[in-house]
């Protein structure tokens, strides 16, 4: 019984597949699928669309300054008995009053002019909403060049991932064919003991790679949402990409009408211009017409009480001016005027320090061209050296160390040419970002 229950227990076991053998979704993507799934998913995005609508709310909000004021009051009440007496508080007498009391009015005003106030109070609201679709766009920009570098990297990974693929596989060759030499007495052990820790060196480094492309493409499916575990195998057109290149004149162009920061900035500039006419406003009396209608009850201005109920209305302008304005509105105006001018300069430095970064950005893009070519000559070189020591080797003229070297030496081009080409694509999308248009 007990080793019935034994053997079940390892078959059960036996059964289980490891985590390893899991199979993974795989999804393909390209760099516009991946954006328009990033639009869609990302948390951040999704939280600058609910700062966009609160701004619109605030417009909305602002625009009912224009609004007539309207009030309704009723009320209902007791009246005590009232006395009445000389100025020197003798001689009182006690006045007999109707008990109950009623009240009932409607109260209505327009504004007409409030000294630019509720005018400036909406372009105001107007410029955050506008802040809001800035900074919308912005955060848009910013989750597009974070997903595109972890885009590329995974591209590079996999690229790299091929590269360790081809020379473990021509490092297994190597060790049979030196195995074959070491059965003839024409090759030491020592020789295969090399080919074999090479061997292991790079099986242990496309592990590392192949680690790396899951933490990638589990930090690009969470951002875009998809399930983690989704194995993402990018479609980069590298060809296509590549082949866009301006000058740097028409780069500074570009970024100067595009760029977020100074978009940001110049609505910062002009929310401050508004911001000192608001304060100004102060200074200003406000104009409303008025009117209201009055039900009341009972008439207590005479005595004896008068135990009927009165109505009345009225129509008319009305001016309120603020006298503590006068002296309290210079500080407010002047402080207002010091925030404008603080963006103002913010601003020019927010353009030199743009004008910088696209020349810089730009450069570096250049350079990833040439580094390019460069490394492209090198894969050549080193590919052409492999084979002339391979035949060298084959034929007992080179040592076992001149194979290695050169097998290291193709390695490492291979390696570099892979991540030259990606890039090229990298100082793009941040070219791009700087401008504003990714």
């Amino acid at each position: 019984m007990k080793r019935s229950i034994l053997m079940a227990l390892l078959t059960a076991v036996l059964c289980v597949p490891p985590l390893d053998a899991v199979a993974q979704e795989s999804r393909r993507l390209t760099i516009d699928e991946l954006f328009a799934l990033a639009e869609e998913n990302s948390k951040r995005i999704a939280a600058e669309r609910v700062a966009v609508a609160e701004a619109e709310a605030a417009v909305t909000e602002a625009q009912g300054g224009r609004l007539p004021d309207l009030s309704v009051s009723a009320s209902a009440s007791f009246l005590g008995n009232g006395t009445l007496a000389d100025r020197d508080f003798t001689n009182a007498v006690n006045v007999e009053m109707p008990h109950f009391g009623n009240n009932f009015a409607v109260e209505a005003s327009q504004l007409i002019y409030g000294g630019g106030a509720v005018s400036n109070s909406i372009a105001l609201a107007r410029l955050k909403q506008e802040m809001a679709g800035v900074n919308l766009d912005a955060t848009r920009c910013r989750v597009r060049f974070l997903l595109s570098g972890f885009f590329l990297e995974l591209g590079k990974m996999r690229n790299i991932l091929e590269v360790y693929d081809r020379n473990i596989a021509l490092a297994e060759e190597l060790i049979a064919d030196t195995e074959a030499r070491c059965r003839e007495g024409v090759a030491l052990d020592n020789d295969l003991t090399r080919y074999e820790l090479r061997l292991q060196r790079l099986e242990l480094a496309r592990t590392e790679v192949k680690n790396t492309i899951r933490i990638l493409s589990t930090e690009i499916a969470t951002t875009i949402g998809l399930d983690p575990t989704t194995d993402i195998i990018p479609e980069i057109a590298t060809a296509e990409l590549a082949a866009v290149a301006t000058t740097e004149e028409q780069w500074q162009s570009l970024a100067a009408e595009s760029a977020y920061e100074l978009k940001r900035g110049e609505l910062q500039v002009a929310m401050g211009e508004r911001a000192e006419e608001l304060a100004r406003a102060e200074r200003r009396p406000s104009v409303a017409l008025v009117a209201a209608n009055h039900f009341d009850g009972p008439i207590t201005i005479e005595v004896p009480v008068i135990n009927k109920n009165f109505n009345y209305w009225y129509v008319g302008v009305g001016v309120s001016f603020k006298l503590s304005s006068l002296y309290k509105s210079n500080r407010t105006i002047r402080r207002e005027q010091i925030a404008t001018d603080h963006s103002r300069r913010a601003l020019d430095d927010a353009r030199e320090r743009l004008e910088l970064a696209i020349h810089s950005d730009y450069i570096r893009y250049e350079e990833a061209f040439i580094a390019a070519e460069t490394y492209r000559k090198g894969v050549e070189l080193a590919q052409s050296n492999y084979h002339v020591i391979e035949k060298r080797y084959n034929n007992d003229i080179a040592l076992i160390t001149d194979m290695i070297d050169a097998a290291n030496q193709l390695l490492d081009a291979e390696l570099q040419l892979a991540n030259a080409q990606i890039t090229i694509l990298v100082r793009y999308a941040k070219l791009q970002a700087t401008a504003g248009i990714l």
